[in-house]
């Protein structure tokens, strides 16, 4: 089966929300510009320094994310990026870290389901859900 691979789209901050992500995250980040590629050509003058395309490596999870030098990225309600933890405590660190700067739209807190849950919405407008599954499914 394919991965699936989440992709963000910024509007001249993808450098620095990637940045952010790899503080929050770890992991390998590499950032490609539009400047110094054929895509150049093609992009503002304005927006040679932004990002053509980076991706962020951190164990299994891969995140990948562009500038948009056309029109401006308007983020809607129908996108999150989930986050199934591994721990209480990785839970608890993810949530302070993406949270930092940014809003809280469902404390962290046990849910019916067996799981600790919450959701922030970043910096950077982007939705995360966090997800750490006290009770393991059976196999």
């Amino acid at each position: 089966m394919p991965q699936l691979v989440p992709y963000l789209n910024f509007s001249g901050n993808c450098r620095e929300a990637m940045t952010f992500y790899q503080q929050c995250l770890g992991g390998d980040l590499n950032i490609m510009p539009f400047a110094g590629t054929p895509a150049a050509e093609h992009v503002p003058a304005a927006a040679q320094n932004g990002v053509m395309h980076a991706t962020l490596h951190s164990g299994d999870l891969v995140l990948m994310a562009s500038d948009s030098p056309f029109q401006p990225v308007q983020d809607g309600n129908g996108n999150n990026l989930s986050l199934n933890c591994h721990s209480e405590e990785e839970i608890d660190r993810l949530f302070a870290a993406l949270g930092e700067g940014g809003q809280v739209t469902m404390p962290l807190a046990d849910q019916f389901w067996g799981a600790k849950f919450g959701m922030v919405t970043d910096q950077f407008g982007k939705s995360w859900m966090f997800n750490y599954d006290r009770v393991q499914p059976q196999q």
